[in-house]
């Protein structure tokens, strides 16, 4: 690890409610859902109905389109519930989970004399399969497909991300376990990012090609990485898998079972006391935050967020942690007018530009609401973007390939190197206030339908 990877453009949200140091354990939760949503391209076939008994890796549903890729609960209890939406599609299955947690057992497995075949097969029948992800596309991985690498970020650059050092910090033997098993995955090699002079005990992980970036966000998507260590071109396969759940799959392989335990970092200005919690996969919100959220004075709000506030997805205490979330934030619901807003100095808040004055103070901590401070606007070209991508594309004239849906422009300019969480910090500086990261999600499945 010689050389170091350094980004220029990018930008750092100084946000306040960042996680300490401090780990507790969430008190078991009523219930546990599992969303098809939280995957992209899945569309579920059931495989229970409420009243049935599971346990901790019972399949509960599979997708249509590869059946061999199942969904398996994180809980052993009952099917409380399975919630639908318009057309009766299927939102989540929920599990109230019984006095102790048994597991299905799958058995340990040899790395060192095990097949290739054998270890897709184990991945898919205890449901952890999900968490390989393709790219380009940002989909689950297919079995069938041998990826010419797999990259693993060691780090998250996102607004009040957990810091991945702490949260693993007793997880070496599962790491190295899931290390092994992504090796016999691949004909290619296993990369590690690290964050430069934050590595941790991240570089005694062996049988990895370790890359040390430094920058500001996004420099810890993994995407970022794969464009400046081995850049996908067409016909290209990466597999990606998150640090985390790369512990998880470990314990599959060290205990024979799953075990869906994950730490999570309870973040943002309205959580009094942020810090770490240890929960189970899919847990309901206020699971973590009971007794932990500030007073709200009358009329006020609290945006619950399932991930970070760039990518993650709006929940409530009643909503369930995402199946790839790390992380819970708790900021503002930005529903108040603000009188002559655009006129005032406005000197708590953020701004990529010099309109306030933010550029003054670059370690002020901000409370930031969900507000957008306009409507959308015409769709103009600003090259603003360009300062904070660090990619080697252009990202406005790729919009516009893929709102017009030319498939032959959206490849020549880098659709396949990208998903949505790449533009998420576009989104965020945009001025037109576009959903960006929708553009390129709907750019992305038509790469996929017309393939």
């Amino acid at each position: 690890m010689s050389k170091i990877i350094t980004l220029r453009k990018g930008l750092d949200i100084n946000l306040a409610g960042k996680p300490r140091e401090s780990l507790s354990d969430a008190p078991q939760a009523s219930e546990y859902a599992l969303s098809p949503l939280d995957f992209e391209g899945v569309t579920p076939k059931l495989l229970v109905k409420v009243g049935d008994k599971v346990k901790a890796g019972t399949p509960l549903f599979f997708n249509k389109y590869n059946e061999r890729v199942l969904f398996t609960s994180p809980v052993s209890g009952t099917v409380a519930a399975v919630n639908r939406g318009e057309k009766r599609k299927v939102l989540s299955v929920t599990v109230t989970p019984d006095g102790g947690q048994s597991y299905e057992e799958f058995g340990k497995i040899d790395l060192r004399t095990a097949s290739r075949e054998q270890i897709v097969e184990l991945l898919l029948r205890s449901g952890l399969w999900p968490m390989i992800v393709q790219r380009p596309y940002g989909v689950i991985a297919d079995p069938n497909d041998t990826p010419k690498a797999v990259f693993i970020s060691a780090f998250d650059s996102a607004p009040l991300a957990p810091d991945y050092n702490f949260v693993l910090r007793d997880e070496q033997r599962n790491l190295q376990a899931g290390i092994e098993l992504m090796r016999r995955l691949t004909l290619g090699k296993v990369h590690l990012s690290v964050r430069a002079k934050a590595e941790g005990r991240m570089p005694s992980l062996q049988g990895v090609e370790l890359h040390a970036f430094a920058g500001k966000h996004p420099v810890g998507n993994v995407g970022v990485q794969i464009h400046h260590v081995d850049p996908i071109n067409k016909g290209d396969i990466v597999w990606t898998v998150n640090i985390q759940d790369l512990a998880i799959i470990g314990r599959l392989v060290n205990e024979g079972r799953v075990d869906m335990r994950r730490i999570v970092a309870v973040t943002g200005s309205e959580i009094e006391n942020p810090h770490y919690v240890r929960i189970v996969s899919g847990a309901r919100v206020d699971s973590l935050v009971s007794g932990n959220v500030r007073p709200q004075k009358e009329g006020d709000r609290v945006r619950f967020i399932s991930g970070n506030v760039l990518t993650g997805t709006k929940t409530s205490p009643e909503g369930f942690m995402g199946f790839y979330a790390n992380q819970l934030t708790a900021i503002p619901e930005g529903d108040k007018y603000e009188l002559l807003g655009w006129a005032m100095p406005r000197l708590n808040k953020f701004s990529v530009s010099r309109a306030y004055f933010s550029w003054l103070c670059p370690k002020k901590e901000y409370n930031l609401d969900t507000n957008l401070n306009g409507g959308e606007r015409p769709f103009v070209v600003t090259g603003l973007y360009e300062q904070y991508l660090p990619m080697d594309i252009y990202p406005m004239y790729l919009l516009k390939a893929c709102l017009a849906g030319d498939i032959d422009k959206m490849e020549n300019l880098g659709i396949y190197e990208v998903t949505e969480e790449d533009f998420a910090l576009c989104e965020f500086v945009d001025p037109s206030k576009i959903e960006i990261q929708q553009i390129i999600r709907d750019g992305i499945n038509l790469m996929i339908k017309e393939a």
